[in-house]
């Protein structure tokens, strides 16, 4: 139904979709760059956290779209060519704040959003997008929920309903587990969907599941650890922020934890692989991506995060390429094919055409079902850390639709 829709909107949009934006300026402080007077603009707008538990993995994230909009910050468009601005918000890694920074991007006349980080902030930002009437393209944010419901809202990544009974499968099959502790933040999404998915898997396949929830803003792990031990935990899968992730692992490694961690794609951060150098930790974590999938790529993104301003602070003060990196990128020119496909720059006529657009990324092939505007995906990577301060490829894992 939402396909039919979106081919009905795009027929009736097409004689007035070129007229919708005309020429534009640049759009204040937070917008990248300026643009001379009479350059015609089309607005990205960019809702991701640059503050807050999320903020690694956010800015991360925006590097991708900031290189990729480096090497191509134009698209042609009616035969005109538009210079791309980036408008940047800042959603705080909060679902408080959330809705004020989408209504900022609103504001600014973007034609379309890429993110976020952070599946319960993309959530939050949902109905203002729509409402408004422009199209967001999820990045990382894996909860079902961000596009269930929601017209206006496609993502480029996998899951949950897929990486969590993965990483079940991989934890029964690779690491022998039969009891696994899972741990995650009360009342967070993210966490808790990812933990039920897992339960659901792991229960299904025989194992048996200890659940347990700590508060926002805790900081001390330890009695949630030394309940994993106790109870006899094979496995510990924890779904959480980077922030608590890095205090998770580094508590465990204090107590001499030799139980191994399980994590999703939020773990994939290099400040997490910082808080295991040095230690005996186990860890493995799914993510979309993993550094030698595309040579040419990790090239010329290390070259850029070594010499862009303020790139290397925002990668964590080193060149590892993170997944999220990837995927920015590929959001970037997902975006830039979508206007193309639509030869306008009015959100309407960008979302009609999101449903038909595919893009051969560096995370691979991308495209979106029918239904919800999911990407259509069915590969995961897994991959470990060295405990030397880098991540090494376990397995590739495909789960057949």
């Amino acid at each position: 139904m939402k396909r039919f829709l979106a081919l009905a909107m795009s027929c009736a949009l097409m004689v007035s979709a070129l007229a919708g934006c005309g020429n534009s300026s640049s759009g204040g402080s937070n917008s990248s760059g300026g643009s001379t007077s009479g350059d015609k603009v089309v607005k990205i707008g960019v809702f991701e956290p640059a503050s807050g538990d999320s903020a690694s993995g956010g800015k991360k994230e925006m590097l991708g779209m900031q290189f990729a909009n480096s090497e191509t910050p134009t698209v042609t468009v009616g035969g005109e060519e538009y210079k791309v601005e980036l408008v940047y918000a800042d959603n705080g890694s909060s679902t408080d704040k959330a809705p004020t920074a989408a209504s900022q991007l609103v504001s600014e006349g973007v034609a379309l959003v890429l993110g976020s980080y952070g599946s319960g902030v993309s959530m939050a930002a949902g109905p203002i997008f729509g409402n408004a009437g422009i199209p967001a393209i999820g990045v990382t944010c894996t909860n079902p929920n961000v596009t269930a419901g929601n017209d206006y809202y496609f993502r480029i990544c996998f899951v949950d309903s897929f990486q969590a009974p993965l990483l079940a499968s991989f934890s029964q099959e690779k690491l022998q587990a039969q009891t696994a502790y899972c741990l995650g933040e009360m009342g967070n999404e993210y966490d808790q969907g990812l933990i039920t998915y897992f339960e659901q898997a792991f229960t299904a396949a025989g194992g048996t599941v200890i659940k347990d929830t700590f508060p926002t803003n805790n900081s001390d792990f330890n009695s949630y650890l030394n309940k994993a031990k106790a109870e006899g935990a094979d496995v510990i899968f924890t779904p959480v922020s980077i922030a608590y992730a890095t205090q998770i692992i580094t508590q465990a490694a204090s107590l001499g934890l030799d139980i191994p961690f399980v994590g999703s794609d939020t773990l994939d951060d290099n400040m997490v692989l910082e808080a295991a150098k040095g230690t005996d930790i186990q860890l493995y974590v799914s993510t979309f991506y993993q550094e030698g999938g595309n040579p040419t790529f990790d090239k010329s993104v290390k070259e850029y995060i070594n010499t862009a301003s303020g790139a290397l602070e925002a990668n964590g003060g080193n060149d590892t390429v993170a997944a999220v990196t990837a995927m920015g990128y590929d959001a970037y020119y997902v975006a830039l094919e979508a206007i193309k496909k639509a030869d306008s720059v009015d959100p309407a006529a960008i979302k009609a055409a999101l449903w038909d657009v595919e893009y051969d990324g560096v995370s691979g092939h991308i495209a979106f079902d029918d239904t919800n505007g999911d990407a259509v995906r069915d590969t995961a990577y897994i991959k470990h850390s060295t405990n030397d301060g880098a991540w090494e490829l376990e397995t590739q894992q495909t789960v057949a639709k």
